[in-house]
């Protein structure tokens, strides 16, 4: 560990970096191959010694590339060993699925959620399935739509309540309004009527007062004689009649008789 921590290494005195050649090793021939590091991408069983291997395993392998594409996407190919045989498993990416390709040397477990024949699958099937989602879009769109729609007609319909409620308010008010008019026009009508029967009454008090005229009235004693009495009614001055409850007067008062005190 202290060796590379060094700035300066030593050289010998015979030391020639001349004599130091560079050198090329031999091309690749064939595809290109590296070692990486992987975990096994699926269940599968060794073909030769029946070893279950497990997904998510990990393995030293080689990856090789292939010659083949899928529009215009690199297909891999990967090399691993079986953990108890040492056999050579190979598989390969599958870009069409989105998934892995067992090739040789095992056979993948069954997986239930995996679609039957799903790698088979042909132009005509794949254009099926792909109407079969588009019709699913439609259904969920239509769906929205619908929803949609339901909730404009709870929102109209609360809005014409609102308005039936308030024209029903304001009807309301109207007839309240004109049941008040009737009764005003009642009220100034009487009003009306009893005007005139004061300014006939005072118009029939008047006519009387300007006909008066002098009154002889005969005063009849208690000792049985007889006198008349010349009353002269003066012109009374203009009295506003007035409908309130008067004191009615005594009719010994109106005649002008006045009342004797004993004689003993």
């Amino acid at each position: 560990m202290s060796e590379r921590k060094v700035l300066t290494k030593y050289y010998p005195p015979d030391f020639d970096p001349s004599k130091i050649v560079r050198t090329r090793g031999p091309k690749q021939v064939g595809p290109k191959v590296q070692t990486v590091r992987l975990m096994a991408p699926f269940s599968m069983k060794c073909t030769r010694c029946g070893e279950y291997i497990y997904k998510g395993r990990k393995f030293n392998a080689r990856k090789e590339t292939t010659e083949e594409k899928y529009y215009a996407i690199t297909i891999y190919r990967f090399y691993i060993r079986c953990t108890r045989c040492s056999g050579e498993i190979t598989f390969k990416t599958d870009p069409k699925n989105m998934d892995y390709a067992c090739e040789n040397g095992a056979k993948r477990n069954f997986e239930p959620w995996r679609t039957a024949g799903g790698e088979e699958e042909s132009e005509m099937e794949r254009l099926d399935r792909l109407e079969r989602e588009e019709e699913e879009r439609d259904a969920m769109l239509e769906l929205e739509t619908k929803t949609l729609d339901a909730k404009t007609e709870m929102q109209i319909s609360d809005a014409l309540d609102e308005i039936r409620t308030r024209n029903a308010r304001i009807e309301r008010a109207d007839k309240e309004d004109g049941v008040v008019g009737v009764l005003e026009d009642k009220d100034e009508e009487r009003l009306r009527l009893e005007r005139e029967d004061e300014e006939a009454a005072r118009a029939a008090f008047m006519k009387n007062v300007d006909d008066m005229e002098v009154v002889d009235e005969e005063v009849i004693d208690k000792d049985g004689s007889s006198s008349k009495l010349l009353m002269i009614e003066e012109e009374a001055p203009l009295i506003i009649p007035s409908f309130g409850r008067t004191k009615k007067m005594k009719k010994a008062s109106l005649l002008g008789i006045k009342k004797k005190g004993p004689l003993v």
